[in-house]
């Protein structure tokens, strides 16, 4: 039974595209609009937006172009003998109307198919008792029982056999399409299947024309699991038909090779014409032999291809047309080793796809029968060819629980969120419940790597309610994503670490196919749905007449305050667009943990070494060179001191380190790269090729540790004369994290072996950030500047009162409590318990009792 689709009533297809593209911006505006006017945030209002114009979109398009896609699978189903496949017609547009031809031709085709069947079933009962009694006859006179001309004799018994076996390959045809064929599956020794094919092969013609039949069986391919019969029936249809379209002394080979898994193949090859591209596709059809010339009844590759259907496995031709730069065909026919014994006339809803697919432009085709492969829903079929093999889904249930997790861990940051007003315990509980939703679907959540990442990922959400600076939980929610990524996909490259990153942007689409499957299981449970729809209308009368109310009365509106506390429009627009947007993203990042992508395969090959050494010595030295030069120039600036740099170049010493110090970690990222470069470029064939390698690598990477060592004390220099800044602390902190990766770099020269690294740069940095938060970056700072001011009696006010809640009990601590006053400006904490963050507890201990306002007049 059909459903009617959206736009079923509009007669044209022009139409409906109209109101399609116009409806999506509609809604698209609608959406934006909401949004801004409700202040949220352009980041979180344009992925929101997208998102929900697609949705629409995909739901106002449903049935648009389905007959379409019926119609492509159903022809693909009718080429291989099977015409009760229909279309679904219910628009009345072009498409409709094509729909429902498709669907008459189909019925006249399935009509004359069945008269075929029906004329192939009663030749072959009729015919098939006189030919036997006429080759018993002619085998009586060529044996001498009778003695008339013994050519002529020979002429007609050769006759009768070709009658003969054309009403055999009949009366199998005949069981394919009756669906009453089975196997009697055994171990099978399949070179003395392969030896009596040969046989038979020369015997029928093979050994007068000279033909050469080379066979070549490996080892794991020797015994299999099959019917002998019919695995004979396959090895002798295609020997006949190589041998037939063979030269003469013309070689055939035979070929049985083991596969990856637990398949196995035989390949026949001869040295013939090929086949032309235009009749590939006729090779395996009934009758449809594509070389009249050849002989035969045009029914042996059918069978074949029947054969290898009933076992499991599929046949396809993968060389020999005249693209090809082999002359001659070659038919490989793909097979289990241990076929499910199954009856011919079992309907099956899956199609059994090869492990070995056949090459680009390979005609893969199968004996018409009662087996009908289903056609793949459009979100599956359309997203799996959008991604192919770079992210496949294989075995992928439907998953109840991860869309229901994720639309509850929506619902509890629509709920936390917005009531809060700085980051603190409720973004944690969000997080939390997040990561709970995620690692119970993941498929690594037992696998070390991502236990270890796990554990860093809630030391740097512990963050959250340590510290105080927004811009330490940005960073420190960041760098959580990305450990969590690599953990669930197990990335321990650079470049599958990206990958992995740009994975759970992709899972938005990745993971359709799945989300369908997941919400038609939903569906089809009773209880589900009704109670979605009735909380759905249930809000909406909430909002809409409770708002009214609430707007329009001030009584009523005091009531809804102390029940709803934001019972504002704007306020319930922000609380969709943010459970919308978290909710999406739980989804998107458990979809990739249940089918985590093969990431490792974005990581860059194997570069190809030059050929000269000179190519990569010559620059690598000049590199050297120049480095040794920058080092001799920081020694003599620090024997000849002050006195020297001014002279020479007119700056104070201070003024000369601040000068270079972003260039030099400039200089240290890019020598990185370098070193990355010159390890794939350098060629380490032989001994001294690795040597010089490690040489030249180990001394640069000396003299990039003193490049790091020289900014550092160039920046310690600067804030000892200039003071302390955040910015600066995090620059050195960044300079100390690239210098440890040059340490490992030469560690890893020294061991030979550098796979390690990426794993040990990511866990250092996740370290750096937990560390950067654990000391409390901007008390440090503030405390750092109150002791140089003790000493030199200089402050920055302005900088002070820059910094966070984390900086005041440092700074009303550090300074006298007038001078305090010039720079705290009031009690800091938290409005509510989702607030709640140390860093500001203390802070707003601390303050207690501190002016409002920043005293005038106050001084630095």
């Amino acid at each position: 039974m059909s459903t009617a689709r959206p736009l079923d009533g509009f007669r044209s297809i022009k139409a409906k595209l109209g109101i399609l593209v116009g409806a999506s911006v509609i809604v698209a505006v609608l959406v934006a609009q909401a949004g801004s006017r409700a202040g949220v945030p352009g980041w979180l209002t344009m992925p929101v937006t997208v998102v929900v114009a697609l949705l629409f979109t995909q739901w106002l398009a449903r049935g648009m172009t389905s007959p379409l896609r019926e119609m492509t699978a159903a022809t693909a189903v009718m080429a291989t003998g099977d015409h009760s496949r229909r279309v679904t017609a219910t628009s009345l547009d072009e498409v409709g109307e094509l729909a429902r031809a498709f669907n008459l031709m189909a019925g006249d085709l399935a009509a004359a198919d069945q008269q075929r069947r029906q004329l192939v079933a009663t030749v072959s009962h009729e015919l098939r008792t006189p030919l036997t009694a006429q080759q018993a006859l002619l085998e009586n006179l060529v044996d001498g029982v009778v003695s008339p001309d013994s050519e002529s004799l020979r002429t007609a018994l050769a006759q009768a056999e070709r009658l003969s076996g054309l009403v055999t390959d009949l009366l199998d045809l005949s069981r394919v399409d009756g669906g009453v064929a089975s196997l009697d599956i055994g171990l099978v020794d399949v070179a003395a299947v392969i030896e009596q094919g040969v046989a038979e092969a020369r015997a029928q013609g093979g050994e007068q024309r000279g033909i050469c039949i080379e066979v070549a069986i490996a080892e794991g391919a020797r015994e299999v699991q099959a019917d002998g019969g019919r695995l004979a029936q396959v090895v002798a249809n295609l020997l006949d038909n190589a041998v037939r379209h063979s030269p003469e002394r013309g070689t055939v080979t035979v070929r049985a090779d083991c596969l990856d898994g637990d398949r196995w193949s035989l390949e026949v090859g001869d040295e013939g014409p090929g086949i032309p591209p235009d009749r590939v596709e006729r090779v395996f059809a009934r009758f449809g032999s594509w070389d009249n010339a050849g002989g035969g009844t045009g029914l042996g590759l059918a069978i074949a291809s029947w054969v290898c259907e009933l076992h499991g496995g599929s046949i396809a031709v993968v060389g020999g047309t005249d693209k090809d730069s082999r002359r001659g065909a070659r038919v490989r026919a793909v097979l289990p080793k241990a076929p499910r014994p199954r009856s011919d006339g079992d309907h099956t809803e899956e199609r059994l796809m090869t492990d070995d697919p056949a090459p680009a432009g390979a005609a893969t085709l199968t004996a018409s029968g009662p087996i009908r492969p289903t056609t793949p829903p459009v979100a599956d079929s359309t997203v799996a060819q959008l991604f192919g093999r770079a992210w496949p889904e294989e075995g992928q249930r439907a998953r109840p629980g991860i869309v229901l997790g994720s639309v509850a861990v929506g619902a509890l940051a629509a709920i936390i969120l917005p009531a809060q007003s700085n980051m603190g315990l409720g973004l944690l509980l969000v997080m939390l419940a997040a990561g709970g939703v995620i690692l119970a679907g993941s498929v690594r959540r037992g696998d070390p790597w991502t236990i270890v990442l796990t554990v860093a990922s809630l030391a740097l959400a512990s963050l959250l309610v340590l510290r105080a600076a927004e811009w330490l939980a940005v960073l420190a929610v960041l760098a959580g994503a990305v450990l969590a990524m690599a953990g669930l996909t197990g990335a321990v490259s650079f470049g599958a670490m990206l990958a992995a990153m740009a994975a759970w942007v992709l899972a938005a689409i990745r993971g359709l196919p799945l989300l369908g499957r997941t919400l038609n299981v939903l569906a089809r449970r009773s209880g589900v749905w009704p109670v979605v729809r009735t909380a759905a209308v249930t809000l909406l009368v909430v909002v809409v007449f409770g708002g009214l109310f609430a707007s329009g009365d001030a009584i009523f509106g005091s009531w809804a305050d102390r029940i709803v506390p934001d019972m504002q429009v704007d306020g319930f627009i922000n609380r969709a667009f943010v459970g919308f947007f978290v909710g999406g993203v739980v989804l998107a990042a458990s979809y990739v943990a249940v089918n985590p992508p093969p990431v490792e395969k974005a990581n860059l090959p194997a570069g190809t070494p030059v050929r000269r050494r000179f190519e990569w010595i010559i620059p690598l030295a000049m590199l050297i060179a120049i480095f040794v030069a920058f080092v001799a120039a920081q020694a003599t600036a620090m024997w000849g001191g002050h006195d020297y740099v001014q002279r020479t170049t007119g700056l104070t010493y201070a003024q000369y380190v601040h000068q270079g110090f972003g260039q030099l970690v400039a200089v240290t990222f890019l020598t990185l790269i370098t070193v990355a470069i010159v390890a794939r470029k350098a060629p380490r064939a032989t001994p001294l090729d690795r040597g010089l390698l490690a040489t030249a690598l180990g001394v640069l990477g000396i003299l990039a540790l003193a490049v790091v060592a020289s900014a550092l004390y160039r920046v310690h220099v600067y804030q000892e004369a200039y003071g302390f800044t955040v910015l600066r602390l995090l620059v050195v902190g960044f300079e100390l994290w690239m210098g440890l990766l040059l340490v490992l770099v030469l560690v890893a020269t020294a061991m030979r072996t550098g796979r390690w690294i990426p794993r040990a740069a990511l866990a250092s940095g996740a370290l750096l950030v937990l560390g950067v938060g654990l000391i409390n970056p901007e008390a440090w700072v503030a405390e750092h500047n109150i002791e140089r001011y003790a000493q030199i009696g200089k402050i920055d006010f302005e900088y002070l009162r820059s910094l966070g809640p984390d900086a005041t009990p440092a700074i009303i601590e550090g300074l006298p409590r007038e001078l305090a006053e010039c720079i705290i400006t009031a009690p800091v904490g938290g409005a509510s318990l989702l607030d709640w963050n140390l860093g500001r507890s203390r802070a707003a201990d601390a303050a207690a009792g501190f002016p409002e306002f920043v005293r005038l007049g106050c001084e630095g």
